[in-house]
């Protein structure tokens, strides 16, 4: 039995993947944000019941995350976003 090797069925050039890549982050980085500025404005305690859950542990984990992809968003400067 020989062995296949793998061969993608799609190629793209760099310049699209990392503009795929740049836009993925930018997506990921801004649903963070909007998670964190709404729990913010409105966090769900025993006082306010009908606020914005987010757990503990995601607001601290959703700051690092943004400063992580601040990081690496800064290394694809030069793909432009696309509006």
């Amino acid at each position: 039995m020989s062995k296949e090797k793998h061969v993608p069925k799609v190629f793209i050039d760099g310049e699209t993947a990392a503009r795929i890549t740049a836009l993925t982050l930018r997506d990921y980085r801004a649903y963070l944000k909007k998670e964190l500025k709404q729990w913010k404005a409105n966090p769900k305690t025993d006082d306010n019941p009908d606020g914005y859950w987010l757990h503990p542990e995601d607001v601290a984990g959703n700051i690092r995350t943004i400063s992580a992809l601040d990081l690496i968003i800064s290394h694809y400067s030069e793909v432009p976003e696309m509006t």
